[in-house]
C-alpha cells in the first residue's frame, strides 16, 4: 500500500503520467465492441424477467434424487406450460435443496392440478408444496414504478451537474451512464439471469456509485482548467488528464473496496448458500462498479474534453500552446548549436565525451602543451611562442596575444647590437 501511496503522490505531483484523454479514440473503439455486443445480445436472448414483473405462480417443494428434466415434464404435462422455469436452490446451512418451478399465469384449477401432480410424483404432502401467485397488474406496476425511478434519478443528476458545473460537464455525465446501464442490462441478457426488484434496486445504486466517482473527478478538472484561457501552459485536453492522474490512485482505491464485500456476497453468499435475491443483487453490484469505475476514468472525461476542445476559446488556447512548444523547442535546439560550435572553437572537451569514457584530462596534446608552459614560467624562462595552457590560456590566465620581446634597459638600448660590454 505504500508503494500505491508513492505512486499516487507521484501522479498527484504530475512526475509521472498516465495518457487517458489522448486515447479517446482507443476507449471509445473497446467501449464501441462492449455495447455493441450488449446490444446484440439484448436483441437476440432478451432479458428474463422474473416473475414479480411479468406475474406467474411459483411452486417450491423439497429435491429428492429427480432430475430437472423429470420436473420440468411433470410441471408441463400437468398444464402448467413448456416455458416454466426449473431451478434448484441449495441451503448449504441445512444441507438440502429445493425445486423452484416459475410459470406463466395460471388459473386456479391449473395451479390445482400442476400442485397434485408434484405431491403424486414426488412422494411430497401438500404441506411440503409452497405456492405463491404474483397477478399480471403487480408485475406492470413494478415496471413502471421502476422505470418512473430511473428517469426521476436521470432527470435529477442532470439539473444538479447543470447547476453545479456546467451542461457538457451533465451531458458527459448521463452518456458515462448510459454506458453503464447498456452493458450491465447486456450482461444480464448474455448470462440468462433474472431481472427482479433486486436487479433494480442494484442498478439505481450502481448509477449512483459511477455518478459520484465521475463527480469527484470533474471537480478536479474544474479546479485544473480554472484560468486556463489567461495563460499558454497547457491546452484543456491536458489539465484534464492530469486531473485524472491526480485522482487515479482514488478511484482505483474506493472501487477496490467496494468491489470486495460485494465479491463476497456473489461468489460466497449465492455460490455457497443459494441465496437467490442476494445473487441478483451482488451481480448488478458487480457488473456494475466495474463498469462505473471504467467509464468514470476512460469515458466520461474524454467526452467532456472532446465537447470543450470545440469551443472556440479552447481551440485557440490549443493553438497558443502548441505555437509555444514549437518555439520552445526550436530555441532549445539553436541553443544546443550555439553550445556546439561556441565548445569547439574554444577547444573545450565537451562533458558527455567524460561521461561517457572519454579522454581525460592530462592525456591529449593540449595538456602536455599545457605541462610545458607551466614548467616555462616556474624556470622564469619566456613561455615559448604558440604554447598556451590546456584551456587555450596562460599561466596567468589571460588569453595568447602577440609574442612580447624582453624588456631592455637603458643601457642595452644605447648599446649597438651584436656587440658585448667590455668587462
Amino acid at each position: 500500500m505504500s508503494a500505491l501511496g508513492g505512486i499516487g503522490g507521484r501522479l498527484y505531483r504530475g512526475e509521472v503520467s498516465v495518457e487517458f484523454v489522448g486515447r479517446q479514440r482507443l476507449w471509445y473503439t473497446i467501449s464501441g465492441v462492449i455495447l455493441a455486443v450488449s446490444v446484440i445480445a439484448l436483441a437476440v436472448f432478451g432479458l428474463n424477467f422474473s416473475v414479480d414483473f411479468k406475474g406467474g405462480s411459483v411452486f417450491q417443494f423439497p429435491a429428492g434424487t429427480a432430475p430437472i428434466s423429470q420436473v420440468r415434464t411433470v410441471v408441463s404435462g400437468a398444464g402448467g406450460g413448456s416455458d416454466a422455469i426449473v431451478q434448484q436452490v441449495a441451503n448449504a446451512q441445512k444441507h438440502t435443496s429445493s425445486w423452484t418451478v416459475q410459470t406463466h399465469q395460471l388459473t386456479p384449477a391449473q395451479r390445482n392440478g400442476v400442485e397434485t401432480a408434484i405431491a403424486r410424483t414426488f412422494h411430497l404432502t401438500p404441506d411440503q408444496i409452497s405456492v405463491q401467485y404474483v397477478g399480471a397488474s403487480w408485475g406492470s406496476q413494478i415496471s413502471r414504478k421502476a422505470l418512473q425511478a430511473l428517469i426521476a434519478f436521470l432527470v435529477v443528476i442532470v439539473i444538479y451537474l447543470s447547476i453545479a458545473f456546467e451542461w457538457k460537464m451533465a451531458a458527459s455525465a448521463l452518456i458515462a451512464l448510459a454506458h453503464d446501464i447498456v452493458i450491465t442490462v447486456g450482461v444480464y441478457a448474455l448470462l440468462g439471469f433474472q431481472v427482479s426488484p433486486a436487479s433494480v434496486i442494484g442498478l439505481l445504486t450502481i448509477l449512483g456509485y459511477s455518478l459520484y466517482d465521475t463527480v469527484v473527478v470533474f471537480d478536479k478538472v474544474r479546479e485544473n482548467t480554472a484560468g486556463l484561457l489567461g495563460s499558454a501552459r497547457a491546452t484543456y485536453s491536458q489539465a484534464a488528464n492530469q486531473a485524472l492522474n491526480q485522482t487515479l490512485v482514488r478511484s482505483i482505491n474506493t472501487s477496490v473496496i467496494a468491489l470486495l464485500p460485494v465479491a463476497a456476497i456473489l461468489f460466497i453468499g449465492a455460490g455457497l448458500l443459494g441465496a437467490g435475491e442476494l445473487k441478483d443483487l451482488a451481480l448488478v453490484l458487480f457488473v456494475g462498479m466495474l463498469s462505473g469505475t471504467y467509464s468514470s476514468i476512460c469515458i466520461a472525461t474524454p467526452v467532456l474534453a472532446d465537447l470543450k476542445e470545440r469551443e472556440p476559446q479552447y481551440k485557440a488556447l490549443a493553438k497558443r500552446v502548441s505555437q509555444r512548444a514549437a518555439s520552445g523547442r526550436a530555441a532549445k535546439r539553436e541553443a544546443a548549436r550555439t553550445g556546439a560550435r561556441n565548445g569547439t572553437a574554444a577547444g573545450v572537451v565537451p562533458g558527455d565525451a567524460l561521461e561517457d569514457g572519454g579522454p581525460d584530462e592530462g592525456s591529449g596534446p593540449a595538456d602536455a602543451a599545457g605541462d610545458e608552459v607551466a614548467d616555462a614560467a616556474a624556470a622564469g624562462e619566456p613561455v615559448p611562442a604558440g604554447r598556451t595552457s590546456s584551456r587555450g590560456a596562460t599561466p596567468g590566465g589571460q588569453r595568447p596575444g602577440p609574442r612580447q620581446q624582453p624588456r631592455r634597459t637603458s643601457a642595452a638600448r644605447r648599446r649597438p647590437s651584436g656587440k658585448k660590454k667590455r668587462r
